[in-house]
């Protein structure tokens, strides 16, 4: 059984660090769980949806945190247009992200018909952009959709992109079915999934009562799960990590009564894993026997689908931690453990795995 593990350069290609306050806290995050490239969603408020806007937040994630190769993604939006995608690929951004209307965080300037966006989609084709898409459909009582059945629902949207335009690189984000998996693997080589490492954790059980554990899209049933592990012990390129890392303040997290006690406020969706991602995923990954794995899911594999390759010298180093013996003392034992809330000047976070030993660290 291995006891270190090198891999060169581990990206993840899906990751939020927000704006204001809560970017400056979480920015740094990024590297510290091991992260040397981050592909960065734009659904700020307002979202970014211009070539300049991106950039300028570029600048600012490199201010503060200039270790990490950011890799920047536009908002799709009536204002991204063939022309601003061309601005953008000049530029150097990598690709434009679809939300749906209202199904997640900031989604409330997403589309609603993906029709209206195909001169979009044939500049990005013609560009080498890539298109990722939150896999799900708003939903809606008539037709029996609602965040349960909303990825599947929206598997078809999916089939038809990847038909129509063959030689846009789409990456279906964050999967969490089955169903889905089963979709990227019947399509063409042009298709990607990213897999976050709370959804290789979590099913609905351990969603109901834990506001913490609350994200769209919603954690699935248990063979749902076993689906997703089971296609990265398979090594299947297609496939890479995503981690949809998303912070919110405790107090976004966790409902309150209103000042008039008349309504409580949503817990907003998101999952926040960035300051231990790597050591996370591998073992999760070592807890499914797809350890092997490891460095096609968390870098070759998404490298490879975005062009984006290892740069020498990033390459990280995991231990496996040591294992609890009469002899330990109580600040090795700590060391492995997840604990504590990250606080920053008027905000704080709370990460995922709390009170959970992870099974490997980062050798500085």
């Amino acid at each position: 059984m291995s006891e270190e593990i090198i891999l060169p350069a581990p990206a993840d290609f899906h990751v939020h660090v927000r704006q204001g306050k809560m970017c400056e806290l979480v920015t740094p995050q990024v590297a510290k769980g091991g992260v040397r490239t981050a592909y960065v969603m734009p659904n700020l408020v307002p979202p970014l949806t211009s070539t300049d806007a991106v950039i300028a937040y570029k600048a600012e994630l490199e201010r503060l945190d200039p270790s990490v190769q950011w890799l920047m993604t536009l908002y799709l939006h009536p204002e991204v247009t063939p022309e601003e995608i061309r601005k953008a690929s000049k530029a150097g951004i990598s690709g434009v992200k679809s939300y749906p209307r209202g199904v997640t965080t900031n989604s409330n300037s997403g589309i609603e018909d993906y029709g209206v966006y195909y001169p979009v989609f044939k500049a990005m084709e013609e560009e080498g952009m890539v298109l990722n898409l939150h896999g799900e459909v708003p939903s809606d009582a008539e037709k029996n959709i609602s965040i349960l059945n909303a990825e599947v629902h929206f598997l078809e949207h999916l089939k038809k992109l990847a038909g129509d335009f063959p030689n846009l690189r789409i990456v279906l984000e964050h999967a969490t079915t089955s169903n889905a998996v089963e979709t990227v693997l019947s399509l063409p080589s042009n298709v990607g999934c990213s897999i976050t490492a709370h959804h290789l954790s979590l099913t609905i059980d351990e969603v109901a009562g834990q506001p913490h554990h609350f994200c769209k899209p919603l954690a699935k049933e248990p063979k749902d799960r076993f689906a997703l592990q089971k296609v990265i012990k398979s090594g299947n390129p297609k496939f890479f990590l995503g981690s949809d890392s998303a912070p919110h303040p405790l107090s976004s997290k966790t409902p309150n009564l209103s000042q008039d006690e008349k309504n409580v406020s949503a817990c907003a969706a998101g999952v926040y894993t960035s300051p231990i991602l790597i050591p996370l995923v591998a073992t999760l990954l070592d807890s499914f026997d797809a350890l092997n794995n490891l460095q096609k899911f968390v870098s070759d594999n998404g490298r490879n689908f975005y062009k984006i390759p290892a740069e020498k010298g990033k390459e990280l180093k995991l231990r496996r931690t040591s294992k609890p013996t009469t002899t330990t003392t109580k600040d090795e034992e700590d060391k492995a453990i997840v604990k504590g809330t990250i606080k920053g000047e008027g905000v704080e976070v709370l990460p995922f795995w709390i009170g959970k030993r992870l099974e490997w660290e980062i050798v500085n």
